[in-house]
């Protein structure tokens, strides 16, 4: 079957009032939309090709010449500083034959690239500034590459997000204004300043799920009382069943005998300045479309970002950011760190269990979702709509 083929009966798969099971159970997804090799390629051709997705911090790219590969659907994208400290954004490949520019996931100082495979060097700024010539005679006087006539392909819409904070984001052909608009649900962060954090550590996971079931699985709390001990000694609440689930949006309180947002409880760091005393002692989740889900708690943030790698294998690349200072200071972090750490490895078995499920017969049909999970209809019902 191919793509064209498939797309128009992926309509079919959106929520429609008739596909309720009953008050409280509402049908899933089917099983396919997880596993199927064509839906992915959809998601990445509409969605991540398409749609604004944030790439990386722009702190990680402080001077010319520094710079980082990213993945952004299917295509591998090279950003970086150019010699006057602008932001640019080109496509990981030669307008040769199609080599990688660029093997390394990161560097600084960098005064331009050079393909690997035929010599081929661009500078800062795309342009090609050099090429090994071939043999001209009279029959091919056309045969030599003429610096600067080929530059790199450049990213389309490499910006800054619509408050010109410093997130990076990117996005290929297209218009990506519906994603775009969705970053207004940052706003329910700008008392963290996320934007002045630093990265205090890193972890990246590969996880064996689709990215839908890993965003689904961070949207609802049904499943902390089964999973996560040790994140709900810390936030009770998270306990409590199904009325957990409703704390998510407001902020989930910390234990009365807890200190900090740390393994058992005790006491983390100093609060951030600009977090209120209505947040502070309390946990909050956000997600934004398409790739990203935030956890706030007073003194730290935790940044995910998912990279779909295949219809069955999502890279999720997480920071645990910090105010400056405290990375500086050469602060032991690990309290805070392992507490989501933990979490973040239950979660992604958890995910990888209902992805072995995906090609059941008996999952062809897919699932249900119960009360407390009905936003994530929405959710899928937008990816759905994406993809036809």
């Amino acid at each position: 079957m191919t793509l064209t083929e498939h797309v128009p009966q992926v309509d079919t798969l959106a929520l429609e009032p008739g596909d309720q099971i009953s008050e409280s159970l509402v049908r899933t997804l089917p099983g396919s939309a997880h596993s199927s090799s064509e839906v992915f390629a959809a998601e990445q051709e509409h969605i991540f090709e398409t749609m604004w997705v944030r790439a990386l911090r722009a702190s990680e790219l402080p001077g010319p010449g520094d710079f980082r590969t990213v993945q952004v659907g299917r295509e591998g994208i090279i950003v970086s500083r150019d010699r006057k400290g602008r932001l640019r954004a080109f496509f990981n490949l030669c307008r040769h034959r199609g080599a990688r520019v660029c093997s390394e996931g990161s560097g600084s100082g960098r005064r331009s690239s050079q393909c690997g495979h035929h010599a081929w060097t661009y500078d800062l700024d795309g342009r090609l500034i050099a090429a090994p010539n071939p043999h001209e005679d009279a029959r091919h006087r056309s045969g030599g590459v003429r610096p600067a006539r080929r530059p790199r392909a450049r990213v389309a819409g490499l910006r800054l997000d619509l408050r010109r904070r410093r997130r990076t984001l990117v996005r290929g052909d297209g218009d990506g204004c519906g994603a775009l608009s969705r970053l207004g649900d940052v706003e329910s962060i700008e008392h963290h300043g996320v934007e002045t954090l630093q990265v205090g550590q890193r972890i990246t996971y590969d996880v064996k799920a689709n990215g839908k079931l890993i965003v689904e699985n961070f949207m609802e709390c049904y499943h902390c009382a089964t999973i996560h001990p040790e994140l709900t000694e810390v936030l009770p609440e998270f306990a409590d069943g199904l009325a957990a689930q409703y704390v998510v949006g407001h902020g989930a309180e910390f234990g009365e005998d807890v200190q900090g947002f740390t393994v058992d409880g005790p006491e983390g760091l100093g609060r951030i300045p600009g977090v209120t005393d209505d947040q502070d002692r309390r946990y909050f989740a956000v997600t934004i479309r398409p790739n990203v889900f935030v956890n706030l708690v007073p003194d730290h943030v935790i940044f995910h970002r998912t990279y779909p790698m295949g219809p069955d294998r999502t890279i999720v690349e997480c920071d645990w950011l910090y105010l400056p200072e405290v990375v500086a200071s050469g602060t032991d972090l690990t309290k805070s760190v392992k507490l989501f750490d933990l979490v973040n490895r239950q979660d992604f078995e958890a995910c990888e269990m209902c992805q072995a499920a995906t090609d059941s017969k008996k999952y062809a049909d897919g699932g249900v979702l119960v009360s407390s999970e009905h936003h994530i209809a929405e959710f899928q019902s937008w990816a759905t709509a994406a993809i036809a």
